[in-house]
């Protein structure tokens, strides 16, 4: 399995023509009981783009599909969904999507760009503050004490969507220190003594023991993160990538899912 912790810059259109893609609507189906497992493939490598609050269970799945089919090498590229959806529009080779959220998805499939798409999860945000909390930091108002450093991420990620949402929904305004292009970037600032919190979600919590703290913001239930997956339409690797979206849909890849903090569908 090869990661690559930055999405690539705008690559070569796709090799093969987009043919026979009609648009396609993001459905919320839920998991499926189809998985890779016992699929013969052939020896190719798999690019698989995720947003980055997957990382975590995405690097465990992409194991569990190279052991069910061992020609297959995964590479898994994660960075903030829009990020992702603007390299597959200038054609990034790509051959699985899997977005935080449907808006940066959904221009795709009507664009023809990807299948069929399939909500696999959700996700909550959390108020992530740095281990021991020393600055009493426990309400959505206390990010906007005077003296906290707030980092978010920004308007266009998902992470940074839904904390306007939750922030509007409580009232509370604020101006955050930085405005980050992906989850795990507000996580890093936090750890690393740049920031005093932030919003991030609750699988970064869980992902960062000892790292960040989170505490739960009222309100937090009612702003839900909806991911979908959708193969890329034209892949060369079309048969491997239903294989990893089945196994994401399958009760295995749900199970996975679960233990990583992620909501079902």
């Amino acid at each position: 399995m090869t990661r690559l912790p930055q999405a690539l810059a705008v690559l070569a259109v796709l090799a093969l023509a987009l043919t026979g893609c009609a648009p396609s609507t993001v459905t919320d189906t839920g998991a499926t009981d189809s998985a890779a497992a016992g699929t013969e493939l052939e020896p190719q490598t798999l690019s698989v783009y995720a947003a980055a609050s997957l990382t975590g269970a995405f690097d465990e799945l992409a194991t569990l599909l190279e052991q069910q089919n061992p020609a297959v090498d995964v590479q898994l590229t994660y960075d903030g969904s829009s990020t992702l959806a603007t390299q597959i529009a200038a054609g990034a080779p790509a051959d699985v999507f899997a977005s935080a959220d449907q808006k940066n998805l959904q221009p795709l499939a009507d664009d023809g760009r990807v299948g069929p798409a399939t909500v696999f999860a959700g996700n909550t945000l959390r108020i992530a503050v740095a281990p021991g909390n020393l600055l009493q930091i426990d309400t959505l108002e206390d990010l906007a004490r005077p003296g906290v450093i707030t980092v978010l991420c920004a308007a266009q990620v998902p992470c940074g969507a839904a904390s306007a949402a939750l922030l509007a929904n409580a009232g509370v305004t604020l101006t955050p220190a930085s405005e980050e292009q992906n989850v795990t970037a507000v996580v890093t600032k936090i750890a690393g003594g740049e920031a005093d919190a932030g919003l991030v979600y609750a699988t970064d919590v869980a992902a960062n023991p000892g790292r960040i703290d989170g505490r739960t913001p009222a309100g937090a239930d009612a702003v839900i993160g909806h991911y979908p997956i959708a193969v890329v339409a034209g892949s060369a690797h079309a048969e491997a990538a239903q294989a990893f979206v089945d196994l994401v849909l399958s009760p295995a890849g749900q199970s996975v899912l679960a233990a990583h903090g992620f909501l079902a569908p």
